[in-house]
């Protein structure tokens, strides 16, 4: 590969393309706003999302989304996934036969799709790829160490895309199991969540690491039903994940909860996915009959149904179980 475009000029969409450059390729990076295109572009800086970290000089952002993956190799797709379906037309149209990866984390609310499942039935005819993982953009940018997943149906196409996006720093693990990839991701951001809002009420690290733990169990659950395979979930994009969302406030997810729990107000708090994630999520467990207490609490707690305080005392006076 030789050019690789990354769609989204966030914080995320900004570490994959320093990743990238640091790997060799030619980076170009599309962003709706031109103030934050020009900003790459003259000082190699996205303060918005990334303060004062310097991004590589080779990038090349624009809002030109035809410029940007014309002639593509591979395209990242590094945007909201409630925001992806709206692009995808459009990428559609300069894409040719580039490998597309999804390197969002969510499920669609409105068809219940996981992103490579959207991204699948817009391109029939591209090979589609998941990237995720546990990994803070920051950290990325500043060339901190990070593992993450990089999967598609394909043994072959996952480990060339893991060599492809691997550096010093980056540590790429191939995988086959698409979905199992990217429930690990969505899921773990309703459950940060749910321990933000403990760290929140100031429930203590002993409560937090409950849930964490009856979480991942939810988690896994709910996972395999949709045909993930036990091994991804307790691996990288799963467990991986789960622990570093949930352990500290520069996850959004986590600060969201942290939000809930003090019973602060969520207006003007940055995209928190779980939060879209967790009412779908909640959908397709009843569909199946899967018992997911705290993911309902959440939905309840968002719903504002009760309070988080109250949703904590319904998940202490549950019925005593055995825990397998």
């Amino acid at each position: 590969m030789t050019k690789i475009c990354v769609i989204g000029a966030g914080a995320w969409g900004s570490a994959l393309a320093c990743v990238a450059a640091r790997a060799g390729h030619d980076v170009m990076i599309w962003g709706r706003s031109e103030e934050i295109v020009s900003e790459i572009n003259s000082s190699h800086t996205n303060t918005k999302y990334l303060d004062d970290l310097k991004l590589e000089q080779s990038i090349v952002a624009t809002t030109d989304i035809g410029k940007a993956v014309r002639g593509s190799d591979l395209v990242l797709l590094s945007i909201p996934t409630q925001t992806l379906s709206s692009r995808l037309d459009e990428i559609r149209k300069h894409s040719g036969d580039a490998i597309l990866v999804t390197c969002c984390k969510g499920i669609d609310k409105e068809t219940g799709k996981l992103p490579a499942e959207l991204v699948s039935d817009a391109f029939p005819n591209n090979v589609v790829g998941v990237l995720s993982g546990p990994s803070f953009a920051s950290d990325v940018v500043a060339n901190l160490p990070t593992a993450v997943t990089v999967a598609s149906d394909s043994e072959e196409v996952s480990d060339i895309l893991a060599g492809q996006l691997s550096t010093d720093t980056f540590r790429c693990y191939a995988a086959t199991d698409i979905k199992g990839v990217e429930l690990g991701g969505a899921l773990k951001n309703v459950l940060a969540l749910a321990v933000g809002a403990a760290r929140g009420m100031g429930l203590g690290a002993s409560a937090e690491a409950a849930l964490m733990a009856r979480g991942f169990a939810e988690l896994r659950r709910l996972a395999i039903a949709l045909g993930a395979k036990p091994e991804t979930l307790s691996g990288l994009s799963g467990f991986g994940d789960l622990v570093l969302t949930c352990s500290s406030p520069q996850s959004r997810n986590f600060s969201y909860g942290m939000a809930m729990g003090k019973g602060e107000s969520l207006e003007g708090l940055k995209l928190a996915e779980g939060a879209h994630t967790a009412g779908v999520a909640l959908k397709i467990a009843d569909e199946k009959n899967i018992d997911v207490p705290i993911i309902g609490a959440i939905v309840n707690v968002l719903d504002k149904k009760t309070t988080a305080r109250e949703a904590v005392h319904s998940l202490l006076t549950r019925p005593l179980k055995r825990e397998i």
